[in-house]
């Protein structure tokens, strides 16, 4: 089978090394983990994954409906603002709805019918590297701050999700903030029959305290007499993904400028929004030194600055690494380049094209 670059490559193998680790969270704390589809939607390897995994969460109408159709166990709906016929909707299959503040409890409750509702929350609290992605920065839109406001609404609800992580790998913050929560929140937690953690806990990364974010997940659990749910995205699909690429040019001003198939803009959009670059897979680093970028007309598409083991030349492959999370469901049909396929390397080591992206898929998307 030849695989015409660009694509993204899931490697399954490297997916369930994550996944034990969640199957070792859930067995010993009790806590239920449900994918969060914001973060990552490739329904090709749900079949994996719902192995796994307790269900699904969403950040829209359409997210919830796949995680239905095609993770088919349970189901979280959750969004910033809900219309009203949406609420209707998502009502029919979803096994929680959430909504994002009192206000949109009371205007669409009666819409989802005898659906248990839960609320978000936003504790003032939270850690994050990017204020752009952070929950709770200053005027945040994300989720209930007062105190009050939330007391009176909780009759109505049956579970609270605290979504206040991005990327924490620090398990003390972590915990100290988890702490501060049950505290602030301790009567109104005793009302409920769930809690969600949100997502964005960094506990599949290596040396990660699993044992004792167990311990403390259990003891939160029993300390209300609630079901945790932790919301995964980066923590299931860290390091599973690369994009492939393939060299088309290598042009010279002060410094060789590697030019390949596929766009940060378009394919890597996440690096270009927060100002990273993707680590390189392969070819093997060096002392040769490199600027690889896209094949858009923006000038600042441009993947980094990289010291390779060889110059690169036409025809070389490059393998961008962590090609999952907020990726794939980001990738645009800027300056109409061809989509990557989808490739997924399964459990026995075959490799399959799950998906490929023609002229027509394009021509769709527009009018």
């Amino acid at each position: 089978m030849t695989l015409r670059t660009p694509y993204y490559l899931i490697d399954e193998q490297r997916l369930v090394h994550n996944l034990e680790v969640v199957d070792r969270v859930r067995a010993t704390s009790g806590a239920k983990a449900v994918l969060a589809l914001k973060c990552f939607s490739t329904w090709g390897v749900f079949d994996v994954m719902a192995q796994h995994l307790d269900g699904t969460t969403s950040s829209s109408l359409y997210e919830a409906r796949l995680g239905r159709e095609q993770f088919g166990k349970e189901v979280h709906a959750y969004s910033v603002a809900w219309s009203a016929d949406e609420v209707a909707e998502v009502a029919g299959f979803a096994d929680k709805v959430i909504f994002n503040s009192v206000r949109q409890l009371q205007m669409h409750k009666a819409s989802a019918g005898a659906v248990p509702l839960g609320l978000r929350v936003n504790p003032g609290i939270s850690y994050s590297h990017f204020d752009l992605a952070d929950p709770a920065r200053p005027h945040s839109r994300l989720g209930v701050t007062d105190d009050d406001e939330l007391r009176a609404a909780a009759a109505d609800l049956s579970g609270l999700m605290f979504h206040f992580n991005c990327e924490n790998e620090d398990f003390e913050a972590l915990n100290t903030a988890i702490g501060n929560i049950s505290d602030r929140y301790a009567d109104v937690l005793h009302e409920m029959d769930w809690i969600s953690l949100g997502g964005g806990i960094s506990f599949t990364e290596p040396d990660y305290p699993v044992d004792r974010f167990s311990t403390m997940l259990r003891d939160l659990a029993d300390r209300f007499g609630v079901q945790i749910y932790l919301e995964p995205g980066e923590a299931v699909i860290t390091g599973t993904a690369q994009l492939v690429t393939t060299v088309l040019d290598v042009v010279h001003n002060e410094v060789d400028i590697a030019i390949v198939d596929a766009s940060v803009e378009a394919h890597m959009l996440d690096h270009l929004i927060y100002g990273t670059h993707p680590r390189v897979d392969a070819p093997s680093g060096g002392s040769h030194p490199v600027t690889i970028a896209g094949r858009t007309c923006l000038a600042g598409d441009v993947f980094g600055e990289f010291a390779l083991e060889q110059p690169l030349r036409v025809g070389d492959e490059v393998r961008f690494a962590d090609a999952a999370g907020y990726t794939m469901v980001k990738t645009t049909w800027f300056n109409g380049l061809r989509m990557p396929s989808i490739v997924v390397r399964r459990l026995d080591g075959d490799v399959e094209i799950v998906r490929e992206f023609e002229y027509d898929d394009f021509k769709r998307s527009l009018s």
